[in-house]
């Protein structure tokens, strides 16, 4: 079954009177289970294709269907709901908190979903063990090392049990080994079920997943 599928999708913009497709009329389909790459250079549309399929933004022509649903039936409520269950993102930046610690930064959305304490205790505890970070629980952002502050992002997105994992340049800021140590961490995450969705410039961290959709100009132009 399609987890997510993009019907003749355009996203235009008009910059200083001229239009731009950032996304032309492209069709995509990712299916439950699969960990896809999107690669293309700077301005090919993987940001602009990132935000509409984490419901970010909306598209401008066609239809984007998320797990059987059509994106257009849903409210701004039921968006920001399906952003906040259904879909967990990783970052280029990590996007922590620096005045909490990883456990408080990894608490963070099931506090949003206005969960128990005990039960965001346990998922708490549950994801930290599956990134290897129980012992870092306490710690600030900055004393934790860019690789340990991927991992706290990555937990955070795993908190919700997303139905989706969405990473935009997850290794972007990472030395080689520490990248290496976040894809293995993503294989893992495959192999348990997830659906991930990595964006990504690198061909190497690209042929990483499962299958790559090259994109350009906007649109699909390989899928290998």
């Amino acid at each position: 079954m399609s987890m997510i599928k993009f019907n003749k999708v355009s996203k235009i913009y008009h910059v200083g009177g001229e239009e731009v497709r950032a996304l032309d009329g492209m069709d995509l389909e990712i299916e439950k289970g699969e960990f896809v790459s999107i690669l293309g250079p700077s301005g090919s549309g993987k940001s602009t294709l990132m935000n509409i399929v984490g419901c970010l933004d909306t598209a401008d022509e066609g239809e984007y269907i998320l797990d059987g649903q059509s994106i257009d039936n849903y409210s701004e409520d039921e968006l920001t709901r399906i952003r906040n269950r259904k879909i967990g993102f990783i970052f280029q930046n990590f996007n922590l908190l620096s005045r909490l610690s990883a456990e408080e930064n990894i608490e963070l959305p099931l506090i949003y979903q206005g969960m128990r304490a005990a039960e965001r205790k346990q998922r708490v505890d549950e994801v930290l063990e599956r990134v290897d970070l129980t012992s870092r629980r306490y710690h600030s952002p900055m004393e934790l090392s860019g690789g340990q502050q991927q991992r706290v992002a990555v937990a955070r997105a795993l908190v919700t049990n997303p139905t989706i994992l969405l990473a935009d340049e997850p290794t972007g800021n990472l030395d080689q080994k520490t990248g290496r140590e976040i894809i293995s961490l993503f294989h893992e995450l495959h192999e348990a079920g997830n659906t991930i969705v990595l964006i990504t410039h690198d061909t190497d961290i690209a042929r990483q997943a499962m299958r790559s959709v090259h994109i350009l100009d906007g649109r699909v132009s390989e899928v290998l």
